[in-house]
């Protein structure tokens, strides 16, 4: 890309975020993704460099390796010229929404990150003249949690994503609660996966979008959007999934392209070949808990028919959703267990400021992070961080045998970090406890959590609960394009429909590693999200059982000689 040549008239209003903007090219297949910040709030040109370089690096060194190769897409950082900037933003500004306006363009700096346009470019080239549609899902997170430090019932038994939605709805951020679950679309089972995308088709919100040759036509923004038209939809889509045109118009016309839509998208979401390293992480156990979650109507009914769960089917290992969820699952202890410990990593730093360089805390997100984050090493170097790892998987599998469901894992690993007083004293080389000591790991392994670092302390808890919330929070896109009837021997994989076949390829977004500065802001909504769902639930029983006793106060006894 020229940057010495640029026209903002060959640039269109793309999408945006809470922290970012993005506007793509009308010819060629790149996008430009540019910050968004308060109008109070003004950051340095040098700053601004930093930010997105950071992103291209987190997104190269850490969820490339976590996911794979073909699935992300670093970009670059570009300095474009400020008058371009600036007329761009007036050009756009009139198709943002409204919702979004609060934050302003940078238009100070002039640096942007140049990215494909995973909407209309593919990882495989197709070819221009062939139309191509493509699939944006936010999946969000897709397991209940387990830690002990969960103080709620109610998030032991219904999950984040449909919690949230009682108090968006009632502050009006949307009209009607989702029927979505996001377990469901985890679960790897096909009805339950079929259930998830038809609830997110009925209702978007900003969960799933749907381009045509990079133009929007499905999704919405807010609740000022207009209700979701399927026949609409329907009518963009039947040229893709009924070539022929021999399917009429109608309900049932709507009915049968929708359903074939769904059903691609879950053969694209369950199959995979590239290899990431996620299946290498070391964890606690995995989601052994609910399957399903008690609010999602696919469990209600369930329980109608008077089954408890549902077939197991789980997902394949190589598939993207697999990798997603497992580094999702890098929030071992919960927010409830990990504020504690950043308000530790806070005084401490307020003490020590200057090592929250040491500590990475605003990057490099180099190679050396991301080793950080894993537990690969099997040779033992005599150090305590060793030790310490070698007792975390002792605890671990004396877990696994007791049958706790990681209970005991979460209780060592967690309680004791909250009541020990600042390690400052330790050096990471000193020499491990000796070796026979591993036979009691239970016991002997809080000692030796008593005389961490700090730093390993981040290492193991707060950096990983960052990368687990990017996961959390990132976007799928699955581009499919009708294959040719030449195409037999290409490479390019290929999912096939009733009546015709595509060429696909599926891309991750959105992984912008979250701010440190974010737990604080986490902690406080996640009490928020969980006593207002508590309250909403407890009324509503109430006023069942209410219902219950007024029908009863009106019923007549009547009683006949036998």
């Amino acid at each position: 890309m020229d940057e010495g040549k640029m026209d903002e008239n060959e640039w269109g209003y793309h999408g945006e975020g809470n922290k970012s903007l993005v506007v793509a090219h009308a010819q060629r297949c790149v996008v430009l993704r540019f910050l968004k910040f308060p109008p109070s709030r003004k950051k340095t040109s040098e700053e601004i460099f930093q930010h997105l370089q950071n992103i291209v690096d987190f997104s190269k060194n850490v969820m490339k390796e976590f996911l794979g190769e073909n699935y992300v897409h670093c970009g670059e950082v570009v300095q474009l010229p400020l008058d371009f900037v600036q007329q761009l933003c007036l050009k756009i500004q009139s198709e943002r929404p409204e919702s979004r306006c609060d934050k302003d363009l940078d238009t100070l700096s002039g640096y942007a990150l140049c990215l494909p346009n995973l909407a209309r470019l593919q990882t495989y080239h197709f070819a221009e003249h062939r139309p191509i549609l493509c699939v944006e899902i936010k999946p969000k997170c897709g397991f209940i949690p387990l830690s002990g430090d969960v103080t709620h019932e109610a998030k032991r038994r219904v999950c984040r994503y449909c919690m949230h939605q009682h108090l968006k709805v009632a502050t009006g951020k949307w009209k009607q609660i989702s029927k979505y679950c996001p377990l469901d679309l985890y679960s790897g089972n096909k009805q339950r996966m079929h259930f998830a995308l038809k609830s997110l088709l009925q209702e978007a919100q900003n969960n799933l979008k749907i381009f045509k040759n990079g133009e929007l036509i499905y999704g919405c923004t807010d609740a000022r959007s207009p209700v979701a038209d399927w026949n609409e939809l329907a009518h963009h889509l039947k040229p893709f999934f009924f070539p022929s045109n021999g399917l009429a118009g109608g309900p049932h016309c709507t009915r049968a392209v929708i359903r074939e839509l769904v059903r691609v998208i879950t053969r694209v979401l369950l199959s995979g070949s590239d290899k990431g390293r996620a299946g290498a992480l070391r964890r606690g156990p995995g989601p052994r808990g609910p399957r399903v979650c008690e609010a999602s109507p696919f469990g209600r009914s369930l329980r109608r028919q008077g089954k408890n769960s549902p077939e197991c089917s789980g997902l394949p290992k190589g598939c993207l959703l697999y990798k997603t969820l497992q580094v999702q699952m890098l929030d071992l202890l919960d927010i409830e267990g990990l504020y504690p410990l950043y308000r530790r990593v806070e005084r401490y730093l307020e003490e020590f400021p200057e090592e929250r360089k040491t500590l990475q805390i605003d990057g490099p997100y180099d190679e050396a992070f991301y080793q950080k984050l894993l537990d690969l090493s099997t040779e033992d170097d005599g150090t305590v961080a060793f030790a310490l790892t070698k007792g975390l998987r002792l605890c671990w599998l004396e877990s696994e045998e007791e049958g706790c469901e990681g209970k005991c894992w979460s209780r060592t690993f967690a309680s004791p970090l909250k009541e020990i007083p600042p390690p400052f004293a330790v050096i990471p080389s000193s020499p491990r406890p000796p070796a026979e000591a591993t036979v009691k790991p239970l016991s002997l392994w809080m000692c030796v959590l008593q005389t961490l670092h700090l730093i390993a302390l981040i290492r193991f808890l707060v950096q990983q609960y960052r990368v687990a919330m990017t996961a959390k929070d990132c976007s799928i896109m699955i581009a499919l394009s009708p294959c040719l009837q030449d195409a037999s021997s290409d490479q390019r994989p290929v999912v096939p429909s009733s009546r015709s076949r595509f060429a696909f390829s599926v891309s991750v977004l959105d992984l912008d590693l979250k701010p440190y500065e974010s737990i604080p802001h986490q902690y406080k909504l996640d009490g928020k999200i969980v006593n207002f769902y508590s309250k909403t639930v407890h009324a509503k029983d109430a006023a069942v059982v209410s219902t219950r006793f007024k029908e009863s106060e009106d019923c007549t006894l009547v009683l006949h000689k036998v």
